[in-house]
């Protein structure tokens, strides 16, 4: 025990006892084991994982991350779908959960549910926020700036000569989707573009709203000639409606995504799109929410808003537009 204390920094330890201890590490060359002490640390705790996200490849994602998380800390993994349930339930089944586990994990839309996050802040659970589109003070996140995502792949699309860029956006529940079309938007006002409110339709983060906002896009008198999806899955259902069309993803029409889910690479061509890391979010989550549960009221709540970086994944679903190509040559 008093060896644990002074490997781990604790304070209660004679300063004697202290050096005779730490000239014995030396000397055996001794390194604590990180694995045991997360195993020790974690042990018998509960972390629930509640979902409704819509995205069959979003949903792997996020369960690979907090899975791989519980594996690596020894914590109790529950998974549950609240998808069927309205506010009310939510509530309820948000105060039971809260006498079973210590800590929760709150991917998009439940995230931003109010009456959740209510419940399960009120009976002192910490609660991690995965994905969220902002920062929410009751409660610790890890997320990425979406806003800044957004504008970038539209910025880069309009550097590749596109001026008639469609946007589709996502779930109107989602902060996450108001950020990525705000960031559309601002690209194009700096790039002096105007925006056009034909382009913009609305989705759902489903692969089927993306048929049928595509659909609408490329039934336009004048259609688009680049589209921004604000997720991978809607990107790819604009790809199937693009070849059932007859036209050439991408010199006929270009298309982006968002997240770099496993959906972005099981398209021809595969998708240009921001990579949201979100397996690594979950995981990061997972100790977000330990070290909460150690601090077991001793210490002041500390909320965590962790910003992680997103990246631009450039694949072959995007070219030069054609009036752009065509001035090049």
């Amino acid at each position: 025990m008093t060896v644990s204390r002074v490997v781990n920094g604790h304070a209660k330890v004679r300063e004697s006892t202290r050096e005779k201890v730490m000239q014995a590490v030396r000397e055996l060359g001794y390194v604590p084991n990180q694995a045991a002490s997360s195993l020790a640390a974690a042990q018998d705790v509960r972390i629930a994982l509640i979902y409704t996200n819509p995205s069959g490849a979003y949903l792997r994602e996020l369960l690979l991350g907090a899975l791989h998380g519980a594996e690596r800390t020894a914590a109790q993994l529950v998974i549950s779908s609240w998808e069927t349930l309205d506010p009310t339930a939510e509530r309820k089944a948000a105060r039971a959960l809260a006498k079973s586990v210590g800590g929760v994990i709150l991917p998009p839309p439940l995230c931003e549910s109010k009456v959740v996050i209510e419940e399960l802040t009120k009976a002192g659970v910490p609660v991690v926020a995965v994905a969220s589109g902002h920062f929410i003070h009751d409660i610790s996140s890890v997320r990425i700036d979406d806003f800044l995502a957004s504008k970038e792949i539209v910025e880069h699309l309009i550097s590749m000569g596109h001026t008639r860029i469609a946007c589709i956006k996502g779930h109107p529940n989602q902060m996450a989707s108001q950020r990525r079309f705000e960031g559309y938007q601002a690209a194009l006002k700096e790039a002096g573009i105007a925006r056009d409110a034909e382009l913009v339709q609305q989705g759902y983060f489903t692969y089927r709203s993306g048929l049928e906002a595509v659909e609408k896009l490329l039934s336009l008198r004048k259609p688009p000639t680049a589209i921004f999806a604000s997720n991978d899955d809607m990107a790819a259902a604009a790809v199937s409606v693009a070849h059932r069309r007859g036209l050439r993803v991408p010199l006929d029409l270009s298309i982006v995504g968002f997240d770099d889910t496993s959906a972005a690479t099981t398209v021809w061509p595969e998708l240009t799109t921001v990579r949201q890391p979100i397996s690594s979010m979950a995981d990061s989550a997972i100790d977000i929410l330990l070290r909460a549960i150690r601090r077991n009221g001793n210490e002041t709540r500390v909320v965590v808003d962790q910003v992680v970086a997103h990246q631009l994944v450039m694949r072959g679903s995007v070219a030069p537009a054609k009036t752009a190509a065509k001035t090049r040559s």
